[in-house]
């Protein structure tokens, strides 16, 4: 009998889909868990796929892999989809999407099958993504073929005695990993509904209003390197912040964003750490690169965002964005300072011996070093295209 694998979460469309593959492909499914710092127990999610009729079910480590291959490149890029999203669930499939390739090659496995529903981005991340790593394997993606609604897949479950965590009076989608948490169905999907306190869990707060801690995160090359002046590594530092920063409620976002396919969507995503360390990584580029770079970096910024969340990670474009991203942060060694308090961050201080921020130009006191002769030349020279203009009185172009 041939092989499948099934990209396993434990959640309710893949918990189905192991019993529904069987009876419509005749397939012997192999579950493969991938762990990218979810905090489910995975190997209750293991047991389950093997009682919900898997042949296998493995789970394969791939939290470091996560953080330098995915985590830290989106921290020198700033990476937000839309300004706000810091792309958690995105930057995770292609990971996931490779696992489960060499585990399809390993196995002699004929496909490789998803839970990602017709409306979603996810089902682009993982077929371009598989297309784009081993064409041969066959893609069978359930929740495009089954006309089951979501209350039908929770029946179909308790029917077929397959253990899932869904209710229907708790029909939230979740997905998680170290770099953020996304939820969505139910009463988020009126715009208008404020996201009920209960769907929270990385953010519960904790703290009383008035309380507030200050905070140091340490770059080297662009990369977080210490906590408080203590040296850790990136994995260690997100999920400390993840605790810290959640419980004053920091890094709760809600939004309407673009899908891929041409919907809106109301998405709700908690990443406290994601939204410190990347806002931290900002301001600590607005002292040492020059404005230039600056400016023309913000652009690759917005476009590979944009194509991490389009699932176009496997190209040659992305590879040539990330190398001048690479190259960006040969001087970004400093450290930032942050003030926490309830549902609010601050950035109160920032070091670095890479700085271009030059006191004795900027201060208005006696220490002042510029020289205001200058200035008067300057700016006639800047304008001399528009003086141009207005002495042709074309002042209107």
């Amino acid at each position: 009998m041939e092989k499948i694998i099934l990209a396993y979460s434990g959640g309710l469309d893949t918990s189905v889909s192991i019993k529904w593959i069987k009876e419509n492909y005749n397939m012997e499914v192999i579950a493969a868990l991938i762990d990218c710092g979810q905090p489910d127990d995975l190997k209750k999610a293991k047991e389950r796929a093997l009682r919900s009729g898997a042949l296998t079910s493995v789970i394969i480590d791939a939290r470091q892999e996560f953080v330098d291959d995915f985590i830290v490149p989106s921290i020198k890029a700033n990476l937000k989809y839309e300004k706000y999203y810091p792309l958690a669930t995105a930057l995770a499939r292609p990971l996931i999407v490779k696992k489960l390739v060499e585990l399809a090659q390993s196995e002699k496995a004929k496909a490789i099958a998803h839970g990602c529903t017709a409306k979603g981005n996810d089902q682009v991340r993982f077929d371009v993504g598989i297309r784009s790593l081993d064409p041969s394997l066959e893609i069978i993606a359930p929740l495009r073929v089954w006309k089951m609604t979501r209350e039908q897949e929770i029946e179909y479950a308790k029917k077929n005695d397959i253990e899932i965590d869904v209710t229907k009076k708790s029909p939230y989608s979740i997905d998680e990993n170290v770099w953020g948490r996304s939820i969505e169905c139910g009463v988020l999907e009126d715009p208008w509904n404020e996201p009920p306190e209960d769907i929270y869990k990385w953010t519960k707060i904790g703290k009383k209003p008035g309380e507030s801690e200050y905070l140091e995160i340490g770059f080297e090359d662009g990369i977080p390197v210490s906590l408080d002046g203590k040296e850790m590594p990136v994995l260690d530092i997100i999920a400390n912040l993840n605790a810290r920063a959640g419980l004053y409620g920091i890094g709760r976002i809600d939004m309407i964003e673009n899908r891929l396919v041409g919907i809106k969507s109301r998405e709700i995503y908690e990443a406290p750490a994601a939204v410190l360390i990347i806002e931290a990584h900002r301001h600590l580029e607005s002292m040492v690169l020059d404005r230039d770079l600056s400016h023309y970096k913000y652009l690759l910024e917005e476009k590979l965002a944009e194509m991490v969340y389009y699932g176009l990670w496997f190209t040659p474009l992305r590879k040539a964005i990330l190398s001048f991203i690479d190259d960006s942060q040969q001087f970004m060694t400093g450290v930032i300072r942050i003030k926490l308090s309830q549902k609010n961050f601050e950035i109160v201080g920032r070091r670095s011996a890479n700085s271009l921020y030059d006191f004795g130009l900027a201060t208005y006191d006696k220490k002042d070093s510029f020289d205001p002769k200058h200035s008067e030349s300057f700016i006639k020279i800047w304008g001399y295209p528009y003086e141009i203009l207005g002495k042709k009185r074309r002042e209107d172009v």
